[in-house]
């Protein structure tokens, strides 16, 4: 069974090739008409060095010239003497377009369109074949009827044949007025995957922060989770405007249970309706969530949510390892929502 490799390039395209087992990463990119960057093939030149984010893996001759042991030692490779032992993401330091490549266009058909609330859809697309993206990652939809584009994350787990999206009903929005309509049975084109806004390997406790339909990337990732497992601890706040708002809650709860160390806190804004937690996430992060330090942090929600839990954290004092975030603009005519 072939692994996957995710190729991350830098101009945010992504793209997942499956590379036999003893097949050089560079040959199976190439077998899949993806030029990687290369002079010599034989691990001389250094023209293809990149960086590997996960997985494992072995290397096969180089010379120091091409790379050192200071840069194998911190994860470096030469897709040209690399064959993989595991599914592995690679950061390509060179655009999509220079690769002879770019995002992929994939296409599906709408299977269903459900209004969870007032202020978001659900929308299903069954696919002609099974995508492979990293959980969190989006694509461009194209909305039926017309020639735009809208931006929306995975909410299902990668390498399945059906593909769903959170995604925020807004007033006049382009997306929104088509899935009001309740229009399936659609053709959809969609392209993509891409984004920097990830799971990595859980290595240290974890903090995801999700604002509204922001929910949508780390319902992919509890999906994933689900079925791979993890030791650390999870805690996910999901915080929105009204207690309505609060859509898909209970698969959130039930992947929760399945994974076993996935704590669910909710908040509402608006303290008028009586939830247990009122208010924003900054005023309920404590600095022991943030374990010294030593925590992922992950957010998907509006720009000022961005910012204001940037400032808690100066605030508290502490910097968390690594601070993954998407910020999402939900107005016209930009992308309608993460």
């Amino acid at each position: 069974m072939p692994y996957q490799v995710a190729l991350n390039f830098e101009d945010g395209v992504t793209r997942v090739i499956n590379v036999e087992e003893d097949e050089l990463v560079t040959d199976a990119a190439f077998r899949q008409k993806i030029n990687l960057p290369m002079d010599c093939r034989d691990g001389v030149c250094g023209t293809c060095k990149c960086k590997a984010e996960t997985g494992s893996y072995e290397l096969e001759f180089y010379m120091e010239e091409a790379m050192t042991e200071d840069e194998a030692a911190e994860g470096f490779v030469l897709p040209c003497q690399m064959t993989v032992e595991s599914d592995c993401v690679l950061s390509i330091p060179v655009s999509s377009e220079m690769c002879k490549t770019g995002a992929q266009t994939m296409s599906g058909v709408i299977q269903a369109i459900d209004a969870l609330s007032d202020t978001s859809f659900n929308l299903t697309v069954a696919l002609d074949k099974a995508v492979g993206f990293l959980p969190g990652q989006y694509v461009n939809i194209l909305v039926p009827g017309t020639q735009m584009h809208r931006s929306y994350s995975f909410s299902s787990k990668p390498n399945s044949d059906t593909a769903t999206f959170l995604i925020r009903n807004l007033a006049g929005g382009v997306m929104s007025r088509f899935l009001a309509a309740g229009v399936t049975a659609e053709p959809v084109t969609l392209t993509g995957p891409m984004g920097a806004f990830y799971l990595r390997p859980a290595e240290r406790q974890q903090l995801w922060l999700a604002g509204g339909t922001g929910l949508a990337p780390f319902l992919s990732m509890l999906e994933q989770l689900a079925e791979q497992g993890t030791d650390q601890a999870i805690t996910l706040y999901y915080a929105v405007t009204k207690a309505a708002d609060l859509v898909e809650l209970e698969r959130v709860e039930t992947l929760a249970a399945t994974i076993g160390t996935v704590t669910v806190i909710t908040i509402v804004a608006n303290a008028g309706e009586g939830h247990a937690r009122s208010g924003f996430v900054t005023d309920y992060i404590t600095a022991d969530e943030l374990n010294g330090g030593d925590v992922d942090v992950y957010l998907c929600g509006p720009p000022p949510m961005v910012e204001a839990v940037r400032g808690h954290f100066k605030t508290l004092g502490t910097e968390p390892a690594n601070f993954y975030f998407e910020k999402f603009a939900p107005t016209e005519p930009q992308a309608d929502a993460a």
